[in-house]
């Protein structure tokens, strides 16, 4: 039984390459899938440079996606102009477009038995509790801390269900992976028969891992937050880089994860938490001196 992790990449540098060195040990391969167009429809370029991770290099599966999903909708097709009531739709069907694409690295190698975990790059899994070999569950979804700016700024009103894992043989595709429901339905959910987003058999992995969002530079965040799903609302918020690193020195964020989906989500602020060393993933610890620029010690 082999594991393969599986992620999208835009540009995250640092974060894939921690990825790479806290999984190392329990992934056999590693699938890394990137577009030349952002989810926001903007040609871009490939950042991905394989020499710079030469440690991993024999591990690694790199996918290019060339193209936009066909059933993209402009309001002007010429010009590639989209409208505003399509913005949000047509993002959701690149992200998916390209997460789908990541099937065609492990069609091939993969055996049915073999576990396939996706996540979105910043999303870390705690494969050192992970059994794949005595599972029993047809789905698994792992329960994370999320972290903003910084390793060690916890936001602690949630918890975070990124990384999923299903054997290659029950594997749809990655968006349904994606898009199940962080929840083990009962029995008598009748839906759950109907609907392919709940399902009975499930399992939540309690201290499942690390959501690192958004450690970068204050302009690096910015100009993510508009090509990313949700730019939409981001250009509505009126939010620069200057904003972003105020927001970042006082250890807050202005992103309300619990907000209705029909609501603004920016706006109303929460305070982080800054949490010790101790408590974080043993690679970072080992080589705090190396990611000093990116953990809140003061």
């Amino acid at each position: 039984m082999k594991i393969f992790d599986c992620t999208t990449y835009y540009d995250e540098e640092l974060i894939l390459d921690l990825r790479f060195n806290m999984l190392n040990n329990y992934v056999d391969k590693f699938v890394v899938c990137e577009a030349k167009f952002s989810h926001a429809g903007k040609k871009k370029k490939l950042n991905f440079d394989i020499n710079k991770f030469s440690k991993f290099k024999d591990k690694i599966i790199y996918l290019v996606l060339d193209n936009e999903p066909s059933n993209v909708i402009y309001e002007n097709d010429e010009k590639k102009i989209e409208s505003k009531k399509n913005m949000r739709a047509n993002s959701i069907k690149r992200i998916a477009y390209q997460r789908n694409k990541i099937f065609e690295g492990i069609e091939n190698i993969a055996e049915p038995e073999d576990y396939i975990l996706y996540s979105d790059n910043d999303e870390i899994p705690n494969l050192e509790i992970f059994q794949p070999k005595t599972n029993k569950s047809k789905i698994v979804i792992f329960e994370q801390k999320l972290f903003y700016y910084k390793f060690n700024l916890l936001c602690d009103r949630i918890y975070w269900y990124g990384t999923r894992a299903v054997k290659k043989k029950d594997l749809i595709n990655f968006e349904w992976l994606r898009q199940i429901k962080a929840k083990k339905y009962p029995f008598f959910r009748l839906d759950t028969f109907f609907k392919n987003d709940k399902y009975m058999d499930l399992k939540i992995i309690k201290n499942g891992g690390w959501h690192f969002t958004r450690v970068i530079s204050p302009e690096k965040i910015h100009q993510k937050e508009l090509d990313t799903e949700h730019h939409d609302e981001y250009r509505l918020s009126n939010k620069d880089p200057e904003k972003i690193r105020d927001l970042i020195a006082r250890r807050v964020i202005d992103h309300d994860h619990l907000a209705d989906s029909k609501e603004n989500k920016y706006g109303k602020e929460f305070q982080l938490k800054q949490i010790d060393l101790i408590d974080l993933p043993e690679f970072i610890r080992d080589n705090s001196d190396y990611y000093k620029n990116y953990l809140d010690l003061n």
